[in-house]
């Protein structure tokens, strides 16, 4: 099932209607700045740090981990507060005012004198159901985001949206760090009643704007507990054209199966991603959006898993034959 080719091209940037005080947003960075912020690392926390003044201090990261410097990915552990934003109550606030489901977020410092270059964050955009939000704390006039070459000078106490997706570079002239609290969501449609009011429209039909999580006890869970052989590129959410129905594509042994109260997909026995359940007995990857799901289907008594990969409205679908364990 394949349905029409993304054609919407939203704003590369939009301010939201929210504002926060920006005392007490200082006020919580003052406390923060004794902490070792780290350099900023990409997926997993494990790849190569920055070269720049570039540096980091998790507040929300994969499974509150405050090392965790990166955006995160699918896995076994939803993402969760760090022990520094206890100490953050106005950032706790201001976190738990953004009206949808949040993944990351970090405090960002760029340097004195950086530029980080142009660059692109593949998947951290609408299309794949991902917001990437700013909340300026300090700036100066020097410190500059220059978002598909149109820059910008975002001010403190505001929230913003950038699709960084697209071609970007941060740079900072003066000689006092830059700092912005960045909050990755999912997109939702409360998030997009946020957005400018003729924006909405253009959102609503580019962006994937994800579902809600539903309760599934571990009784109910059970009757998903499965066996099939699953093409590796659908497990690999990092891959760009979302083709994973290519027949020279390897096939990977994969279960559904129960652990801790929770359905796991398991790679060769190695439990690998958590599933989040939605409507209609599909579910999505654990830290991830719902650009990836499974669902779980039977027809005249033969169990079938649906695979699926969304970008905007576009879907792509492969259906597997599966056992139950």
């Amino acid at each position: 099932m394949t349905t029409p080719t993304l054609v919407t091209q939203t704003p590369a940037a939009s301010q939201l209607s929210l504002t926060f005080d920006v005392d007490r947003l200082r006020a919580d960075l003052a406390r923060l700045t004794d902490h070792q912020w780290k350099h900023q690392r990409r997926y997993g926390g494990t790849g190569e740090a920055a070269t720049v003044d570039w540096r980091v201090l998790s507040l929300r990261s994969v499974g509150g981990d405050h090392e965790r410097t990166d955006p995160g990915g699918p896995g076994l552990h939803e993402f969760a507060g760090t022990s520094w934003l206890e100490s953050a109550p106005y950032l706790a606030h201001v976190l738990a005012s953004i009206p949808a489901q949040l993944r990351s977020a970090r405090l960002m410092a760029l340097g004195p004198g950086v530029d980080s270059g142009e660059h692109s964050d593949y998947k951290y955009g609408p299309p794949w159901g991902t917001a990437r939000l700013h909340v300026p704390i300090t700036t100066t006039p020097g410190a500059k985001l220059h978002l598909e070459g149109t820059p910008y000078q975002w001010q403190p106490g505001t929230l913003w949206f950038g699709d960084f997706s697209r071609t970007h570079r941060v740079q900072n002239e003066d000689d006092v760090p830059r700092v912005h609290l960045v909050i990755d969501t999912l997109v939702s449609r409360q998030l997009l009643d946020l957005f400018p009011e003729e924006q909405r429209e253009q959102f609503l039909d580019a962006a994937l704007v994800n579902r809600w999580p539903v309760n599934c006890t571990a009784a109910e869970l059970s009757a998903y507990r499965l066996r099939c052989a699953m093409p590796s590129s659908f497990l690999d959410w990092t891959e760009e054209d979302g083709d994973f129905q290519r027949p020279e594509d390897p096939r990977r042994d994969v279960t559904l199966d129960i652990h801790g109260g929770r359905l796991v997909l398991s790679v060769d026995d190695v439990p690998t991603i958590a599933l989040v359940p939605l409507s209609n007995d599909e579910f999505r990857f654990v830290g991830w959006t719902d650009e990836r799901t499974i669902r779980v289907e039977r027809i005249d008594g033969q169990a079938y898993l649906a695979l699926r990969t969304r970008t905007g409205p576009a879907v792509r679908e492969l259906r597997v034959l599966a056992s139950d364990l």
